[in-house]
């Protein structure tokens, strides 16, 4: 494996989809373990390919981990994801704690990543609770309970969100009108 073959990967990638360091790292080493198919020597050769490319494309400002994980926070959040459920996903692309954690405290400045309003864009998309069909809405609350639960979001905040009248009245609870 060449530099110029790792290169034209990487940056392929980088053209078509947003990436952590990390996970550019896992991808490339996946194409060296498949081209050095068990040849040692080919295989640490390729790893130090592999880390000097991703350190010249830091350098260059091809990866930023921390804008990544700014820009894949805000669009999990604006897509109805728990915080709990931002941080695996970003933990899982191999972005530090500290890089998780200020992503999502960023959100929070930002006046973005409420679990409130997450919960009711979850609801809305997923038509659960108050977007059910009134008379269905008693038989489906376990179940309408138990998603929002596995979504990552608090049992206290889904009770409160499926208790409500209809969706005006939870739209005036995620702008906080609530009494």
């Amino acid at each position: 494996m060449t530099m110029a073959v790792l290169e034209r990967a990487a940056a392929a990638h980088l053209a078509r989809y947003a990436s952590s360091s990390e996970n550019l790292r896992r991808l490339l080493m996946h194409r060296v373990a498949k081209a050095a198919r068990g040849d040692e020597a080919a295989s640490a050769e390729g790893r130090s390919l592999v880390e000097a490319l991703i350190a010249r494309f830091a350098r260059a400002g091809l990866l930023d981990d921390g804008g990544y994980a700014e820009a894949k926070a805000a669009r999990l959040s604006g897509a109805g994801a728990s915080t709990l459920k931002i941080r695996g996903w970003l933990m899982q692309k191999g972005l530090s704690r500290a890089e998780v954690d200020r992503a999502i405290a960023a959100l929070g400045e930002r006046g973005e990543g409420s679990e409130l309003t997450a919960a009711c864009i979850f609801l809305r998309r997923r038509r659960l609770g108050p977007y059910r069909p009134p008379d269905h809405r008693a038989s489906f609350r376990q179940k309408d309970l138990a998603a929002l639960t596995r979504a990552g979001f608090a049992l206290d905040l889904a009770r409160k969100l499926l208790a409500a009248a209809d969706i005006a009245a939870l739209e005036a609870m995620a702008r906080g009108d609530e009494p």
